[in-house]
Order: C-alpha cells, then sequence, then structure tokens
C-alpha cells in the first residue's frame, strides 16, 4: 500500500446552491466518499463511491471541473495494520441534475441541509469543505 486516498463528492442542489447532501453516521454527519481502487482514478472513485453509497448515478451529476478540495490527515485502523498512516481526502462539488431518490446503503440516514454559510456541522472535515466551496463560489476561491 503506497498511500491512503479517499475520494467523495460534495451534492448541491440550486444554481445559487440551495441545499447539500451529508449522510448520517451513528456519531456524526460525513460525505458520500470511499478508498480508491487500485488503478482508479480520484473521479472515478468519488462517482462510484455516491453511487454506491446514496444511489445517485454519475449521469445525475455535474462534477466543476475547477474545484478539488483535499485534506490531510492521520490515521489509523485495520487496512493500516493498527499503524498511524497519513490519509489524503480528495473531494469535488456535483450538482444534482435532475431529481433522485437517495438510498442509503452504508448510513442509517441521509439529510439535504440548508446552504447558509458559514456552516457548524463537523470542524475536521465538513466545515472546511464548505467553507472551501463558499469561497469559490462567491468567486473568492478561484
Amino acid at each position: 500500500m503506497s498511500e491512503l486516498k479517499a475520494c467523495g463528492v460534495l451534492v448541491v442542489q440550486g444554481d445559487p446552491i440551495r441545499e447539500f447532501l451529508l449522510m448520517k453516521h451513528p456519531d456524526r454527519w460525513d460525505l458520500p466518499k470511499g478508498h480508491v481502487d487500485p488503478g482508479e482514478g480520484e473521479v472515478e472513485c468519488a462517482l462510484r463511491e455516491l453511487e454506491e453509497e446514496t444511489g445517485i448515478p454519475p449521469q445525475a451529476i455535474n462534477l466543476d471541473p475547477n474545484f478539488r478540495f483535499t485534506h490531510q490527515y492521520k490515521v489509523q485502523s485495520r487496512r493500516t495494520g493498527g499503524e498511524w498512516w497519513p490519509k489524503t481526502l480528495v473531494i469535488f462539488l456535483g450538482r444534482l441534475q435532475q431529481p433522485v431518490d437517495i438510498t442509503t446503503t452504508e448510513h442509517e440516514s441521509f439529510a439535504w441541509f440548508p446552504w447558509n454559510p458559514p456552516h457548524r456541522i463537523q470542524e475536521q472535515t465538513i466545515d472546511p469543505l464548505l467553507a472551501s466551496v463558499e469561497a469559490f463560489v462567491s468567486g473568492a476561491g478561484g
């Protein structure tokens, strides 16, 4: 294993953004995301994980080619043999293009949150991501 990398999509609705999708874990809100398979690209991984975890097919999402959020942190798991390893998270911004029924497979539920920055949901990953999206869509970040 050369590196730990996970990719996912922040799904938004509306232009300008009206709301965004988060998945519910027992103790926190999270994004639809997962680890990159061998030989898989970042976008391919993000779209695969999105469909696996939400049922949203790739053709229902329009990824913004100019937005790519990265976050690095250390993790300890079975995958790392109990050792602490650096992990890179890559999140793309995807605008939902058509109504879809969300089907959760790895989370207990989901929710659409209103777009009303600044957001205070989860400070390690979600809040910095949403701040980065806000800067991007307001023109300050790209």
